[in-house]
């Protein structure tokens, strides 16, 4: 098996320092586990420049999209890492998928946004936060002088400044009114009183209209929102999407899967005593803990699937995760991939993930399809990659903006239960985002 091409580069905690060289490009990617300030999450991605990138066709089936997922990759050979070194990505596929990629819609153009891009890179920095360093990764098949070329641009330390500060015209706007998310919740709930489902995630979309680049708002949000599941993808000239997600959606390392779905939320308390009586009364309430089981069984069912017969397993459920604006309740299902199946078998046939849909989820799907005022797009989908390897790891893009011509717009939301107090879920829905929110708003909005 052929082996990757390391550069040395100088180790810097914060991505941002090489990415403000590439940001500009097309295509550019970062994913970024936010540290030094967030304490979880090892590497950090960025690359740039992808030789292809493919989205769905008009009314192209699912199955055919995944097949020509797999085709690209394929134009990469098989590498590894040098031995003894641990890398997370050896060239393959990087790329979002929506959620109305796998929905009733089937819709692929999201108000001027693809369903889905996936590109194919041949190479990437990639910083080791605990062995503090860092790499510039190169596939075998690149020239010399690309490569050459690639390490004097991140090391020359001229960052591409954009030509346009960032900011806001007009401060976040719900699309809906309070009277219309409790109109709504009362039909969720009479669904589920009817047996239509056990739990429905029902969200609400805000907006708000800028002007210049988004990359200045994803640096100023990862400062206040630190989350192990960051990223930015620099869509076009005219798209960008700026995630700031904690969770998980499926990683595939040496073929062990694993899912992470967050399902029970607290606001952060402002006292240290406060704090952690919201984190226990978190991990104590038999709803959150009955919610976030209805999703777990989801999960073993989704991922056993395609895990061998008998290696699906729960090795954490109702772990408690903290972040600057929530408390979360995480749970995580493992499995062994079968043989007949690889990563993008189990993480397309898995998508959207159960814990932003419901359960089951195809109705809660279709309830969610009916009831919401706008479509998710980014929201919900997921962000990742895929080497050449066959290793994967993904996010569910939750605590996400899409910055697309102009207009600027978050969603938050939550599982709806049949007890779910509605006054409670609205104000839950809004505390989700309104760190991101209010962060830009102070930084960016017009005088």
């Amino acid at each position: 098996m052929l082996t990757c091409y390391l550069l040395p580069l100088t180790y810097h905690a914060d991505p941002a320092h090489y990415f403000q060289q590439v940001h500009h490009a097309a295509g550019a990617v970062l994913l970024d586990s936010s540290q030094p300030i967030s304490q979880r999450g090892r590497f950090d991605l960025l690359s740039a420049w992808p030789l292809a990138s493919i989205s769905p066709h008009p009314q192209e089936p699912l199955t055919a999209f995944r097949q020509r997922c797999q085709a690209l990759l394929q134009q990469l050979s098989t590498c590894q890492a040098p031995e003894a070194l641990e890398l997370p990505f050896t060239g393959g596929l990087i790329g979002y998928l929506t959620y109305e990629l796998n929905s009733l819609s089937q819709a692929t153009e999201l108000e001027g946004l693809a369903s889905a891009t996936v590109g194919l890179y041949d190479w990437a920095l990639i910083n080791d936060h605990q062995e503090k360093s860092c790499w510039l990764m190169c596939h075998p098949s690149m020239s010399v002088t690309r490569q050459q070329a690639l390490l004097a641009l991140l090391q020359s330390g001229h960052s591409r400044c954009s030509a346009e500060p960032f900011r806001l015209t007009h401060a976040f706007k719900p699309w809906i009114s309070a009277q219309r998310y409790q109109n709504d919740l009362e039909q969720v709930q009479n669904y589920i009183a009817a047996g239509d489902c056990y739990q429905i995630n029902y969200t609400q979309r805000f907006s708000s209209h800028y002007q210049g680049d988004p990359w200045q708002a994803y640096v100023s949000l990862r400062q206040e929102c630190p989350t192990p599941f960051a990223s930015f993808i620099r869509v076009n000239d005219q798209q960008a999407i700026i995630s700031l997600s904690p969770e998980r959606f499926i990683q595939v390392r040496q073929r062990q899967v694993e899912s992470r779905p967050i399902k029970g939320t607290r606001a952060r308390g402002a006292t240290a005593a406060e704090d952690q009586a919201l984190a226990a009364e978190l991990l104590a309430s038999s709803k959150d803990r009955a919610e976030n089981l209805m999703i777990v069984d989801l999960l073993r069912n989704d991922l056993g699937r395609y895990c061998g017969t008998g290696s699906i397993a729960v090795p954490e459920l109702f772990a408690l995760e903290s972040y600057p604006n929530v408390h979360h309740m995480v749970s995580s299902v493992t499995g062994t991939l079968a043989a007949e199946y690889d990563a993008l078998d189990v993480l397309i046939g898995s998508f959207p993930g159960g814990s932003i849909t419901g359960a089951p989820k195809r109705r809660a799907m279709q309830i969610i399809s009916e009831l919401e005022a706008s479509v998710r797009s980014i929201y919900c989908g997921s962000i990742f990659y895929l080497d050449s390897r066959g290793e994967m790891d993904s996010s569910i893009t939750i605590r996400t903006l899409l910055a697309n011509q102009g207009e600027i717009s978050c969603w938050g939301g939550g599982g709806i239960v049949y007890d779910s107090n509605i006054q409670d879920e609205y104000q839950e829905s809004i505390q989700k985002v309104r760190l991101l929110m209010s962060t830009l708003e102070q930084q960016y909005l017009a005088d």
